[in-house]
């Protein structure tokens, strides 16, 4: 069973209100420390529009970075390419001419820059002969990168039943992509792509503001309103943000560029435990020792607001009570911090050192107090 270990951290009222966002979702993370700046209904499902192809461009990525894939390959432009996403569907495209052979580095570029169609069925059809086993494939590779809720219908995120994202796993899908592809990041700055002599700008209108944005999409769906995912580095501070559920285009860039003004000018950092502090004492079960400590791996940092503090709480789960044999470094529990009602972040959190089988006498008291623990 799951126990639970309260613990009591430092604590300040205020009163003043709380920053709010027009966005109808929205989550906002600070990048290196992992605190939860802004979350609402952040779990909840929406179409992704163009959002999914932020999941495309991953599957891309991670083949040519296994080495399955090359950046030369060339790929037909089929009928269905052309005209379901090419020039004759009046969708975001890159204008690929029929039946043309394209590089997949340059329909990676008119994915990214220019949220290409054509681009995105090209490559589904190319790597694995149709759009409908490409995006089997996009949900399943989404399970294992830890998107928890996204389905895909198809690559290019064009209405169709079955697309579904949140704010969560856009936010989780865009940490993910510059952990595993930093090279590659760039490409999400870049300001321009042209082919078959079109030239066409980034489509994130952020990008050609020049505010420090690198990434990664925009998205509407009919109904759901506009989205965003995008992330800012400034002053040595990144911060991860995805919104959707706004009214217009303009309300889009503006909201983004407020939030992202607040996030990095609200907020200063706080300490709560060095790394490899005991944070909680882990009963063990038939162990030559009572107890282990459970401690960090590294610094626990986190980001408060400056004007508006609330009670900061948290607490150790761990499956009660841990068993022999105990191996020191294994994760056994997990902090959760909490600032008022709004969870922070979450910590894993090891065993410091091993515990072996005890002696038979202390084998019997442990089965003993299990017995009453559950009695009781």
């Amino acid at each position: 069973m799951a126990l639970t270990i309260a613990l009591a951290l430092c604590s300040t009222a205020s009163g003043a209100q709380e920053f709010d966002t027009k966005a109808r979702q929205a989550l906002v993370i600070d990048a290196l420390t992992e605190t939860v700046l802004l979350e609402k209904a952040a779990d909840e499902a929406v179409p992704p529009a163009s959002m999914a192809k932020m999941m495309t461009v991953e599957l891309v990525l991670s083949a040519l970075k296994d080495g399955s894939l090359s950046r030369d390959t060339l790929f037909p432009v089929s009928e269905h390419a052309w005209r379901t996403g090419g020039a004759p569907s009046g969708t975001s495209a890159m204008f690929a001419a029929l039946n043309s052979r394209v590089s997949v580095g340059d329909l990676l570029q008119g994915v990214i820059v220019q949220y290409a169609n054509d681009a995105c069925i090209a490559l589904a059809e190319g790597m694995v002969g149709s759009e409908a086993a490409f995006a089997e494939r996009m949900t399943t590779r989404a399970r294992a990168i830890g998107l928890k809720t996204s389905t895909f219908a198809n690559p290019t995120g064009l209405p169709a039943q079955g697309n579904l994202t949140t704010m969560r796993d856009l936010v989780t899908l865009a940490r993910h992509l510059r952990a595993s592809y930093p090279d590659d990041i760039p490409l999400f700055r870049q300001a321009e792509f042209e082919w078959n002599k079109i030239r066409q700008r980034n489509r994130n209108p952020l990008i050609s503001a020049n505010v420090g944005v690198d990434g990664y999409v925009t998205g509407f769906a009919e109904g759901y309103g506009y989205g965003i995912v995008a992330s800012m580095e400034r002053d040595g501070r990144r911060v991860d943000l995805a919104l959707n559920g706004l009214a217009t285009d303009k309300d889009r860039v503006a909201e983004a560029r407020r939030v992202f003004d607040w996030a990095m000018t609200s907020f200063s950092e706080k300490r709560l435990f060095a790394a490899g502090e005991t944070v909680a004492e882990a009963s063990v079960y038939g162990g030559d020792r009572p107890a282990v400590g459970l401690v960090t791996a590294g610094p626990v940092d986190i980001l408060l607001p400056v004007k508006t503090p609330a009670k900061l709480t948290a607490r150790v789960v761990y499956r009660w009570p841990l068993t022999v044999p105990v191996r020191a470094g294994e994760v056994a529990g997990t902090l959760r911090i909490w600032n008022g009602e709004q969870l922070l972040r979450e910590v894993p959190l090891k065993t410091a050192a091993s515990v072996e089988a005890g002696s038979l006498t202390s084998r019997a008291a442990d089965t003993l107090q299990e017995l009453l623990f559950f009695w009781l």
